[in-house]
C-alpha cells in the first residue's frame, strides 16, 4: 500500500510538470526572448499609434489655453497636495525596516523609496519599486532576502489603502459608468464591499491568525502586527486621499472630492494593466469617459497633464539626481549606517 501511494503521489506530482512541459520548453528556447521582446515592442508601437490617433481629435489650442488659466494658487495648492503624497509614501519602507530589522538610517530609506517611486510612476513596476530597491539597498548592504520583503511590505501598505478607499468609493459614491464598461451602480456597490472585505481580513489575520509565518518559494512571509497593520493602512490611505486632493484642486471644484478620487483610482488600476509607462494616455481617457460631460474635454486634459507634471515628472526629475547623489556615496552611507 505504501509503495502504491508513493506510486501516485509521484504520478500525481508528474501530471502537472508534463501538462506544461510545452510552456516550459518555449521559455527554454533560445530565441523565447527576442520573441518576447519583439512582442512587448509590437505592443507598445501600436499603444503609441493608438494615443497619436487619439490625440490628433483633441483640440490642443483649448488644453494649453486651459493650462495657462489656472490661478497660481491653484497650481501651488495641488502641488502641495503632490508633495504631500510623494513625502506620505517615502514612509512606507521605513515599515519594511520595522519588518527586517535592518539597521539604514531614515534618511537614506526614505530618500530609496523616494526614487523608486518616481521611477515606478514614469517607467514601471520592474524599473522603479523592483530595480531601484534591489540596487540602492544592495548598495547599502542589505541582502536579497531583505529586499524582497523590505519590496513586498511596501506593495502591500500602497494597496491596503487602495483596497479601503476605492471600496468606500464605489459603495458609497458609484459613478455613472459608460454603458460599454458594463459596470452598473450595483456591480460597483459590489466590488466596494468586496474590496473593503479585502482590508478587512488583513487586519482580522494581523490580529487573530494563530499562524504568523509562512514560506512561499524559498521566501519567509510573516504577518506583522494590528498595530503596524493600521500604520500600513493609515499610511497608505492618506497617500491616496492627498493624490485624490491634488487631483480636485485641479478640477477646480467641478467635481465633488469623493467623485474625484473615485476616478482617479480607477485610473491608477487601468494605467497600471495597460502596462503603458506611466500610464500616458490611460489617465486622460478615463477621466475624459467619466467626466465629460459635464466638463469639458480641454478641461479635463489640461487637469490631467498638469497632474502629470506635478506628481509624474517633476518629481522624476528630482529622483534622477538624488539617484546619481545616492550612487556617488553609497559607500559613505552604507558605512555611516549604524550596525
Amino acid at each position: 500500500m505504501a509503495c502504491s501511494s508513493a506510486s501516485q503521489a509521484t504520478a500525481q506530482a508528474g501530471a502537472p510538470s508534463r501538462r506544461h512541459a510545452p510552456a516550459a520548453a518555449w521559455r527554454r528556447w533560445r530565441g523565447w526572448p527576442w520573441v518576447r521582446r519583439i512582442a512587448i515592442a509590437v505592443f507598445l508601437g501600436v499603444v503609441v499609434v493608438l494615443l497619436a490617433n487619439q490625440a490628433r481629435a483633441i483640440a490642443w489650442g483649448e488644453v494649453l489655453a486651459a493650462m495657462r488659466a489656472y490661478p497660481w494658487q491653484v497650481l501651488a495648492l495641488a502641488a502641495g497636495f503632490a508633495a504631500l503624497s510623494h513625502l506620505l509614501y517615502a514612509t512606507f519602507d521605513l515599515i519594511g525596516r520595522h519588518y527586517t530589522g535592518h539597521a539604514l538610517r531614515t534618511g537614506p530609506v526614505m530618500a530609496i523609496t523616494f526614487v523608486s517611486y518616481a521611477f515606478n510612476l514614469n517607467m514601471g513596476t520592474l524599473v522603479g519599486a523592483v530595480g531601484m530597491r534591489a540596487r540602492l539597498y544592495a548598495r547599502l548592504g542589505l541582502d536579497a532576502p531583505a529586499i524582497a520583503r523590505i519590496v513586498g511590505s511596501s506593495m502591500l501598505t500602497n494597496w491596503l489603502g487602495y483596497c479601503l478607499l476605492a471600496g468606500l468609493a464605489f459603495l458609497l459614491w458609484p459613478l455613472a459608468m459608460p454603458e460599454d464598461w458594463h459596470l452598473g451602480r450595483i456591480a460597483q456597490r459590489v466590488l466596494g464591499a468586496a474590496l473593503i472585505a479585502v482590508a478587512a481580513a488583513y487586519l482580522l489575520a494581523c490580529a487573530f491568525s494563530p499562524r504568523r509565518e509562512w514560506r512561499v518559494r524559498g521566501h519567509e512571509i510573516a504577518l506583522p502586527s494590528l498595530r503596524v497593520a493600521l500604520v500600513q493602512l493609515a499610511l497608505s490611505c492618506a497617500n491616496w486621499s492627498a493624490m485624490g486632493a491634488a487631483m480636485a484642486v485641479l478640477l477646480q471644484g467641478a467635481v465633488p472630492y469623493p467623485m474625484a478620487l473615485g476616478v482617479l483610482l480607477i485610473g491608477a488600476v487601468a494605467g497600471l494593466l495597460s502596462r503603458v509607462p506611466a500610464g500616458l494616455g490611460v489617465l486622460e481617457a478615463v477621466f475624459v469617459a467619466l467626466l465629460a460631460p459635464p466638463l469639458t474635454q480641454a478641461g479635463i486634459i489640461a487637469a490631467v497633464l498638469c497632474y502629470r507634471a506635478m506628481y509624474y515628472w517633476l518629481p522624476l526629475g528630482v529622483a534622477a539626481l538624488l539617484y546619481l547623489g545616492m550612487e556617488a556615496n553609497a559607500r559613505r552611507l552604507a558605512v555611516a549606517a549604524p550596525r
